[in-house]
């Protein structure tokens, strides 16, 4: 079966202002959108809930974070519990602005993915290598030792429920973007490895999508690799660009 494609918007820390984010869903809410992509957006936590309320149903929210507890005295966090009864179905996990910024580990990310999952969420898992580790001719090193922690704390059931999301964190706001070859080149690799760490079947119903300074003068040729499944989107998601990344396999 084919995998569907897929495009996440990923906010930030973005807009700021209640009235910014109205105008960013009424552009959204009144746009034509393929119907054979699935649509999820990631606004911060503070508006998960009144965005949900005013979003069409086709687009599904996402939190941009979350823990790997229930519940407890966890001050400023979010349980996979809380996000689920709320009504949010994603979570993004493992951004690299939160394993360099908040100095979170692979083995913390695993841990909050399979609570996440155990919670009945689904995950949109990033991984990614620095310019330095690309430089050094790491990048599949990295990646794996990213996705094995992963792989050691799932289920092969679990993975129906988890869209990879390949960052090069040099790629991420900067401008720069993974050409088509070097980002197929990456998800090739991040294939064969859960086929060989997981399933075969795994390997070919995963969704793995491409992220860092995805805009809709780039997103053309990227989406026509046979392993590039859609995009995780960041500022670009807050323009009316959005929709035309969107629309990008349409036709």
């Amino acid at each position: 079966m084919p995998r569907q494609f897929f495009v996440g918007g990923n906010f930030k820390m973005n807009p700021i202002s209640r009235a910014q984010k109205k105008v960013i869903i009424n552009e959204l809410n009144a746009a034509d959108l393929d119907p054979n992509t699935e649509v999820v957006i990631a606004p911060p936590s503070l508006y998960l809930l009144p965005l949900k309320d005013i979003l069409r149903s086709d687009i599904k929210v996402a939190a941009q974070n979350c823990y790997c507890k229930t519940s407890g005295a966890f001050t400023g966090e979010i349980s996979p519990a809380q996000l689920a009864d709320a009504g949010i179905p994603y979570v993004i996990l493992g951004h690299s602005e939160r394993r360099t910024l908040f100095h979170e580990t692979s083995e913390l990310v695993a841990q909050k993915t399979k609570a996440a999952l155990d919670g009945s969420l689904s995950v949109i898992l990033c991984v990614g290598e620095t310019l330095q580790e690309r430089e050094a001719g790491n990048t599949t090193q990295v990646v794996e030792s990213q996705l094995r922690a992963v792989v050691t704390v799932l289920k092969e059931s679990d993975w129906s429920r988890v869209v990879i999301a390949y960052e090069p964190v040099w790629a991420i706001g900067t401008g720069k973007v993974a050409t088509a070859g070097q980002a197929q080149e990456v998800h090739a690799y991040i294939r064969e490895f859960l086929s060989t760490a997981v399933s075969t079947a795994v390997s070919e119903n995963t969704r793995i999508i491409y992220g860092g300074s995805v805009t809709a003068s780039n997103c053309k040729e990227l989406s026509t690799q046979i392993d590039v499944d859609g995009f995780l989107v960041g500022g670009a998601s807050l323009k009316p660009e959005f929709v035309d990344i969107i629309n990008v396999k349409r036709n």
